[in-house]
């Protein structure tokens, strides 16, 4: 491959602050994923930058960034398949931002119950993991979800208003309500409070950008005409 230039939104608290874009060349792989010239920015050219990243392998969610204006995750990008000389990385809007590249997504679990049977026991793993998580011994996940925060950041709601649910809090609603059917009314009246179902705008760019093909949108969908059919209204 040609080089390329990485654009990155560059941000420190008190340091790098407000954010401004910093620009770094290099000549990738052909198999380069946008996580691999992160690797490599850090390495050879900029210690100090800030990103996450852990499995390597999309199964994980930590590296979502916003890469082109569009919400990924930086480990399963390939450089080539961008087909831009200069690519440019954001962090996912909607979450605090920490640093550089770096946001705290723990607003994603903000309106999830404890109790819900889409939160699973995550695999055992040692105490240096377990400490390193520093979420001690309540690991948990979402069934067929990643954690990865990108139909958050790339909803038009959740950008206006904080208050929305979101779609994946609403996607593991109607997950809930198929598994415990006992649950439904419950359950369709957090979907159909004002801060719920009834603010999306159906958009379906929670869907477009999520990686694992939960397809938020479409549990929306479900969730709204369940609600009419049963007239669970706020």
């Amino acid at each position: 491959m040609h080089s390329l230039l990485i654009k990155i939104s560059r941000f420190k608290p008190s340091i790098i602050d407000p954010p401004a874009f910093s620009t770094y060349e290099l000549t990738p792989a052909p198999d380069w994923t946008v996580l691999d010239a992160l690797e490599q920015i850090r390495i050879h050219q900029e210690p100090s930058l800030m990103y996450r990243r852990a499995c390597h392998h999309a199964s994980c969610g930590t590296c979502a960034c916003t890469i082109n204006g569009v919400e990924r995750l930086a480990c399963k990008t390939k450089l080539a398949d961008l087909g831009t000389q200069t690519i440019t990385l954001e962090p996912l809007h909607c979450f605090q931002r920490i640093g550089d590249l770096v946001t705290v997504r723990s607003t994603l679990f903000q309106f999830m119950q404890p109790d819900w049977s889409c939160l699973q026991p995550d695999e055992k793993r040692d105490d240096h993991d377990l400490l390193l998580s520093g979420r001690g011994q309540s690991i948990t996940r979402f069934e067929n979800c990643i954690e990865c925060g990108c139909c958050v950041s790339a909803c038009p709601v959740v950008r206006k208003n904080s208050h929305f649910i979101g779609p994946a809090v609403l996607s593991a609603i109607n997950q809930e309500m198929k598994k415990n059917p006992s649950t439904e009314n419950d359950l369709l009246s957090i979907a159909a409070s004002p801060d719920g179902e009834t603010l999306c705008q159906r958009a379906v760019a929670c869907s477009r950008v999520c990686p694992t093909g939960v397809y938020p949108a479409r549990h929306i969908k479900a969730l709204r005409d369940q609600r009419k059919r049963t007239g669970n209204t706020p």
